[in-house]
């Protein structure tokens, strides 16, 4: 993998394969480097994506792979673990070197960070062997595979107050579990009463399995309140430790006082703060979901294209190679 190219894209999910068949398709020469460690991976099936509704989280990725490759888009799996910004062709101010984890040093024009997130868990025993199954996040994602079920949520901040109410949109045998009495108010409070949600302010100490699935939760009390589903925030971490070569750090991704995550900051063209290297997907956007992190990746693949174009167009002036003729 010693050939330069035009973009390279880190992390394989929806949004950097959505990206990188944006510029195959525009013939741009495009490494995807992916560490094989999808988000979503615990799931069953991905949701709201129209035409691949219920497919498995990695047989979207493996068709999405076959997808790139058929516009000569090259895939290795590994992992970017060094960076940094380096001019790398005569007619292009900007060029980048990557690291892999095998030791290759890849580079390109520019760079595109869809390497995705992980998901910081409540602090609960229990909670993280049924996360993405028993214990859900999304009522998109997941609703209605929990529908008309014993549905806990675990409140955790103040938008778990709504949350509480997406649920309950979903069943009608909802159970609140709040860890600060202070998250609630009396308006929210009294919205949960009039639809019928329990409220339990004991604190919970564990989550209960059977199996492979959920059965409840027990209290600091030593009560067990008997489940089905279970649905908790997660705080979302982008995967970018190696873009600090770069001088790229995640900021806090924050909404009605809620921290969400921490990401990279992006323009409205996926751009960063450095000149030539892109984010899509969950690296730039904590809330976005599968088929907003493919719709992403897709604009800033097509925004990368126009980038490296106005570079091309510049660099052809500069040189007077240009052979056409204006009228």
């Amino acid at each position: 993998m010693s050939e330069h190219f035009d973009v390279i894209v880190v992390g394989g999910g929806p949004a950097g394969l959505s990206a990188a068949l944006i510029l195959g398709r525009s013939r741009r020469s495009v490494l995807v480097v992916d560490a094989g460690e999808p988000r979503n991976a615990p799931a069953e099936g991905v949701h709201n994506l129209l035409g691949q509704e219920g497919t498995a989280p990695r047989d979207l990725v493996r068709i999405g792979r076959q997808e790139v490759a058929r516009y000569g888009v090259t895939v290795t799996d590994g992992r970017v673990v060094a960076a940094s910004a380096t001019p790398v062709t005569d007619d292009d101010a900007l060029g980048f070197r990557l690291t892999l984890d095998s030791g290759e040093v890849v580079t390109a024009r520019r760079v595109v960070v869809a390497g995705g997130a992980v998901d910081v868990l409540p602090d609960v025993p229990g909670l993280a062997e049924q996360w993405g199954r028993g214990v859900v996040h999304c009522p998109f994602c997941h609703g209605w595979e929990v529908r008309d079920r014993r549905i806990g949520v675990l409140v955790t901040t103040a938008a778990g107050a709504h949350q509480v109410q997406m649920f309950r949109a979903l069943s009608d045998d909802v159970t609140a579990f709040v860890t600060d009495p202070d998250l609630l108010d009396d308006t929210v409070l009294a919205g949960f009463a009039a639809r019928g949600i329990r409220v339990v302010r004991t604190p919970v100490v564990r989550v209960l399995s059977e199996g492979d699935a959920p059965s409840g939760v027990e209290l600091a009390d030593g009560t067990v309140v008997e489940l089905d589903a279970l649905a908790a925030a997660s705080r979302v971490e982008a995967r970018v430790e190696w873009a600090a070569g770069l001088g790229l750090t995640p900021v806090d991704q924050e909404a009605n006082g809620v921290l969400f995550g921490r990401v990279l900051a992006v323009d409205g063209a996926g751009q960063t703060e450095v000149p030539g290297v892109f984010a899509a997907g969950n690296a730039a956007n904590a809330m976005l979901t599968v088929v907003a992190s493919a719709a992403a990746g897709s604009q800033t693949g097509a925004m990368v294209h126009g980038d490296l174009l106005r570079a091309e167009v510049a660099a052809a002036i500069s040189a007077g190679t240009g052979t056409g003729t204006a009228r």
